[in-house]
């Protein structure tokens, strides 16, 4: 498992309560690493200049989807619907097996797919190519979300 701390300074004024402390971790899910690239260079340091700076913990494996978020630490996920396994069963998953699990948006293959979402229960939804500003608008959107319910 890869982690990437995109954080270069303390969040104690960012004015948002997080499980994981000062920081917002962002767990991305993709067995491919140039989403993981694309999502990581379209969030940046924060996908909102007033919410709190991002950490992203990257992972490539279903199994590390779950061992990680087992630690209760995840504040919002990304999860890639065209990973092998794909995001939109692990979504489902845990949302009915982890209780007060983040909020997850799901990347799907097209637009049309936004259906499929549903199912699996996703909070949020982009469709691939990755437009940045919409992945980050939604993550914004997630991070206030779980902020909310803090």
């Amino acid at each position: 498992m890869t982690t990437i701390c995109l954080v270069t300074s303390s969040d104690a004024d960012a004015g948002a309560t997080t499980a994981s402390g000062q920081r917002v971790k962002v767990l991305l899910y993709s067995d491919d690493r140039s989403v993981r690239d694309q999502v990581r260079f379209s969030l940046g340091t924060r996908p909102d200049p007033d919410l709190p700076e991002i950490e992203i913990v990257e992972v490539a494996t279903e199994p590390h989807v779950f061992r990680v978020l087992d630690t209760g630490t995840v504040d919002v996920a990304i999860l890639d619907g065209e990973s092998s396994p794909g995001g939109m069963g692990i979504c489902r998953t845990l949302n009915d097996e982890i209780f007060n699990a983040p909020p997850v948006l799901v990347i799907v293959g097209r637009r049309d797919d936004g259906w499929l979402a549903t199912w699996s229960r996703a909070d949020a939804v982009v469709a691939h190519p990755i437009d940045a500003i919409a992945l980050a608008r939604a993550t914004a959107g997630l991070m206030r979300m779980r902020a909310g319910a803090a």
